[in-house]
């Protein structure tokens, strides 16, 4: 009784800080022909802001499966609009996205009589002509992954096509008026498996569903040829598919039709067979009769032991935290054997060696099918021991992100405790990052790109993924470079798991690196995802000037990196901090823009400081006004020992002291195709 009135209470909180909180949509794309425009304050623009005025307030009061249309005035100054939202996101989120879609796309499109605004939780649209129970495809967005699949591309299209084929044809028979969408996933790999969304507006009949989606669909190989990711977007209906969950499975699923019930024969006409007696005196009639029910019985039982077993597990993981020991054999399937991962690295050969963490060792491996790994192998004196282990194994097996790095598998043997990964070719950002040598491969282009990929990373972790993960050890060495140099954030060990509804945390076991972590964090053990936002901010700082903050200074000037790119900001020259081998290859706003931002996340205050929803959005739109940062935190540092004592980890236990000592020390490409 007292955990259902505790449950009563989180539900409540919850509640209300996603109403008193709630995020601004994310933001995809936006589409407003200059074809047609209207004179400022004309009857056709009070139309438009009478219609807008009663879609936001429709989408409070009359929002039951996420979508409505309406119309406003007389013809020539007669608007029509809707809005849809995405199949699975709450009421409140449909709400709060339609009402800022309602603001945003006036800033967007001032003048404009047709207009069109994508987010990822809904759409937005208006028009001079009649688009209602229209199939619109005269306008087309393409969004991809950058990345490709690597494991059997070919069957890897064929299975998208023919998934998103079979959920097309369960949202197009959706009743009139129902909720005309469908998602289903499917294994793809033994570890990997393929989610897919399709969605049509539900004025639409089912043939003209169905054909809006089979226009989409046709753009595949125009689109998404092999990508990890991707989406077709028409006015009237989309699709998109990923390598990880990006909608809510629990909503989607009571939201979605089911699939078509499978048509039953009619029993046949009754027959003198069907009376017969067997050798036993027994009627065939009676056995069906006696086996039915039976079957039936042991289907139910099976049922309701898989609920309740699985009700069990959910709820020993929602009470037990960090006791993550009892859920090792969920990723048993993962597990590798100790040999098999001596083949695959030599014996652990020095050639085969990348490099040396905190923890320990890691080398590149080849399994048998000719996979390229990269094997994390923990020193047995290391600080991390079992429970920091399976923390990570239990946590990235569950995490899938384009930006995020991707676990294979695990080997638990006697003293070994090793991780397996993939492989990545192009080694950590610090590796180019702080190499005078090597820093010039990295132009303006890709470090922007890898900024956004952080960002990415990070929000996935913060707001995406099941559970709320805080990193709490960003760092440049722990962000990882593909083939394509897209980044992938790594290295979960510290990682801290909260449930939805938990804002922070207080841990008397400081872990991280000097330089990287939030004052509140390294003087007060307190975290959140403010201190993963500090961190982040510290690696913008670090990306756009070439310097590593744990071992800045500047003689005669500024002590560390934030304040060294402070002191720019405040006298007007913040250009001045970028790395020279940058030379005239980057974009001013862009760089001005990522300072800005950095600026904002180092600041001392953690509620100042954004969240990474908000970071995405400033990186991936200009109409977003940026608030004036405050100076940065300056903490813990000192003039004679800057630079004097080398970078490395360190472990501080706050019940010992009550200071730290000092120890110096990741998108989308969008293409947009109008036909």
């Amino acid at each position: 009784m007292d955990s259902l009135k505790f449950s009563t209470v989180l539900l409540s909180l919850l509640s209300l800080a996603i109403i008193t909180q709630a995020q601004d949509p994310t933001f995809l794309y936006n589409n407003c022909p200059n074809t047609t425009t209207f004179t400022r304050n004309s009857t056709y623009q009070a139309n438009l802001n009478l219609l807008l005025s009663s879609l936001s307030s429709n989408a409070t009061r009359n929002n039951i499966n996420g979508f409505y249309n309406v119309s406003a005035g007389q013809d020539p100054d007669a608007v029509y609009g809707m809005f849809l939202c995405r199949g699975d996101v709450s009421n409140s989120v449909c709400r709060n996205c339609v009402n800022f879609a309602a603001k945003d796309v006036l800033e967007r499109c001032p003048i404009e009589k047709v207009a069109m605004i994508w987010f990822d939780e809904c759409e937005l649209r208006y028009s001079n002509r009649n688009i209602f129970s229209t199939v619109d495809q005269d306008f087309t967005l393409f969004m991809m992954s950058p990345n490709n699949v690597t494991v059997q591309p070919d069957r890897f299209n064929q299975l998208v096509a023919t998934t998103i084929n079979d959920i097309a044809a369960r949202a197009a028979s959706a009743p009139s008026g129902a909720k005309k969408f469908a998602v289903q996933q499917v294994n793809y790999t033994g570890i990997q498996k393929l989610y897919t969304l399709v969605q049509c507006t539900p004025d639409l009949s089912t043939p003209d569903c169905s054909r809006c989606l089979e226009g989409a669909i046709s753009k595949l190989g125009n689109c998404c040829n092999r990508k990890q990711g991707g989406r077709v977007i028409f006015p009237s209906c989309n699709f998109r598919y990923e390598l990880y969950e990006f909608y809510n499975a629990t909503a989607a699923a009571e939201a979605a039709p089911p699939p078509p019930p499978v048509a039953l024969s009619p029993p046949p006409a009754s027959a003198p067979e069907t009376r017969r007696k067997g050798k036993g005196g027994v009627s065939t009639v009676l056995i069906i009769a006696i086996l039915i029910p039976v079957i039936v019985s042991l289907v139910l039982f099976c049922l309701v032991f898989c609920f309740l077993s699985r009700r069990a597990k959910s709820s020993k993981y929602s009470a037990q935290e960090n006791d993550v020991g009892n859920e090792i054999t969920n990723v048993e399937s993962l597990q590798f054997d100790l040999s098999s991962i001596q083949d695959a690295t030599n014996h652990f050969s020095a050639d085969n060696k990348l490099g040396e963490g905190g923890f320990g060792e890691v080398y590149k491996g080849t399994l048998p099918n000719g996979q390229a790994i990269a094997v994390k192998r923990l020193s047995k004196g290391s600080g991390q021991g079992a429970a920091e282990f399976k923390n990570e194994v239990i946590l990235v097996a569950k995490l899938q992100h384009r930006n995020l790095v991707r676990l294979f598998g695990f080997c638990l043997e006697g003293d070994e405790k090793i991780l397996v990964y993939e492989y990545v070719p192009n080694k950590s950002l610090d590796y180019f990052l702080f190499d005078p040598e090597k820093q010039g491969l990295l132009d303006w282009s890709k470090r922007y790109k890898i900024i956004g990929g952080i960002a990415r990373g990070i929000l996935y972790l913060h707001e995406d993924s099941r559970l709320r993960v805080i990193h709490r050890d960003l760092k440049a060495s722990n962000i990882l470079l593909d083939g394509d140099m897209n980044a992938k954030v790594s290295d979960f060990g510290m990682a801290r798991i909260f449930g939805v509804d938990q804002t922070h945390g207080c841990t008397n076991r400081i872990v991280g690196t000097y330089g990287y972590m939030s004052p509140e964090y390294a003087m007060h053990g307190q975290f959140s995802v403010k201190s993963d936002a500090y961190s982040f901010g510290v690696l913008i700082l670090e990306i756009i000037s070439g310097k590593k903050n744990s071992s800045f200074y500047q003689t005669g000037g500024a002590a560390d990196l934030a304040s060294y790119v402070w002191k720019h900001w405040r006298d007007g020259t913040p250009l001045e901090v970028m790395d020279p081998t940058l030379t005239d290859t980057y974009s001013r706003n862009e760089v001005i823009r990522c300072i800005h931002i950095g600026l904002l996340c180092v600041q001392e205050d953690p509620a100042s400081r954004p969240t990474m929803a908000t970071v995405v959005l400033m990186l991936n739109s200009y109409s977003i006004t940026l608030p004036l940062p405050q100076e940065p935190a300056f903490f813990l540092h000192s003039r004679t020992d800057q630079g004097s004592i080398p970078s490395k980890e360190f472990f501080a236990d706050k019940s010992k002291t009550n200071s730290v000592p000092y120890s110096g020390d990741e998108g989308s490409i969008t293409e947009v195709y109008p036909r």
